[in-house]
């Protein structure tokens, strides 16, 4: 039989910690991003293609540390908007992605804000909520 005592210690769950801290965390930087229409996700998405150029969907989900279907769903939002497209690959099975010169307007247009965030959170100046 389970006691109330067996589960003392789960109160402090560093797993449920962090979970909580990310969701912090990801609120600030959706907060700042918002304006610009876009969300976390979004940003990186459009950074990491920026940075790396046409990239494989699960490559890019592995780089980001997200899961596919995650990405898929992201990606064909950007999709939608003209921000990122399908470039050509060697192997028919594999889709690439590359990010649109409206893309990488978007995404230049949302650096100060990204930056604003990056640098509140380096500095100290923000700090998510203690758990």
């Amino acid at each position: 039989m389970l006691h109330p005592e067996d589960l003392s210690r789960v109160r402090g769950c560093h797993c449920l910690a962090v979970r909580r801290k990310a969701r912090a965390v990801t609120r600030f930087y959706e907060e700042k991003l918002r304006p610009h229409g876009l969300r976390a996700t979004q940003f990186s998405i459009l950074a990491a293609l920026t940075l790396k150029g046409p990239t494989p969907v699960s490559e890019l989900a592995d780089l980001l540390g997200l899961e596919r279907t995650s990405l898929t769903r992201s990606a064909q939002v950007l999709e939608r908007r003209g921000w990122v497209g399908t470039a050509p690959s060697d192997d028919a099975r594999e889709r690439r992605l590359c990010i649109l010169p409206t893309g990488r307007e978007k995404l230049s247009s949302a650096l100060p804000a990204w930056t604003e965030a990056q640098d509140a959170v380096d500095s100290g100046e923000w700090e998510p909520p203690q758990v």
